[in-house]
């Protein structure tokens, strides 16, 4: 139920941002504008998912990688500023969604603790990795999708 609820949020908001530039672009031959509508809402939508991904962060993450993503020096790694993160964006993915065993490098530091499936859906953790990726000066232009996170199998 909730997960439909913010499904029909997001359609909402697309819908309304869609009205706004259609009446907007009525006698309007410039072109540059859908672009800009676009990005809006990718923005939009990029915002909320944020938000969605910072309760399921604080649920689920914090108490190991720390409110500030700094995490535990060397038992759990950062996740704020982390190179890992950044360049293994499918493995980063694959870790929320099935766990992750083993050694790892962030940072230029080792790390080899384990960290446990945490049960969540795809939605959420595309929302938590919109989060994480965009936090603690993290940033990144290309927002995690649902569909992303399906593609990433065991």
């Amino acid at each position: 139920m909730k997960k439909r609820l913010k499904q029909l949020l997001i359609f909402e908001i697309i819908i309304l941002v869609m009205s706004v530039s259609i009446l907007a672009q009525k006698g309007n031959t410039d072109y540059t504008y859908i672009s800009n509508t676009e990005l809006e809402i990718q923005d939009a939508i990029l915002s909320e998912s944020i938000a969605r991904g910072k309760e399921i962060y604080a649920d689920f993450c914090m108490q190991c990688h720390l409110p500030d993503g700094k995490g535990t020096p060397k038992v759990f790694p950062p996740l704020a500023g982390s190179d890992w993160l950044v360049n293994k964006r499918k493995e980063s993915i694959h870790s929320i969604k099935y766990g992750l065993n083993g050694p790892i490098e962030v940072n230029g530091i080792s790390y080899n603790s384990a960290m446990t499936s945490l049960g969540l859906e795809d939605e959420e953790i595309a929302d938590v990795m919109n989060y994480i990726m965009n936090t603690w000066g993290n940033t990144q232009k290309k927002m995690v999708t649902t569909q992303e996170v399906s593609k990433v199998k065991k």
